[in-house]
């Protein structure tokens, strides 16, 4: 399931994933919540 990235994660710089309003790093898990305004 492959599926375009967005905004680096700033742990790796992997491309995040937007799923169900969290951003998703591929190796860190969830890390921004859409409800985050400081990103």
């Amino acid at each position: 399931m492959e599926e375009s990235g967005g905004r680096p994660c700033p742990r790796c710089g992997r491309p995040l994933f937007e799923r169900h309003c969290k951003y998703v790093c591929p190796s860190h898990g969830v890390v921004y919540d859409c409800a985050d305004t400081f990103y």
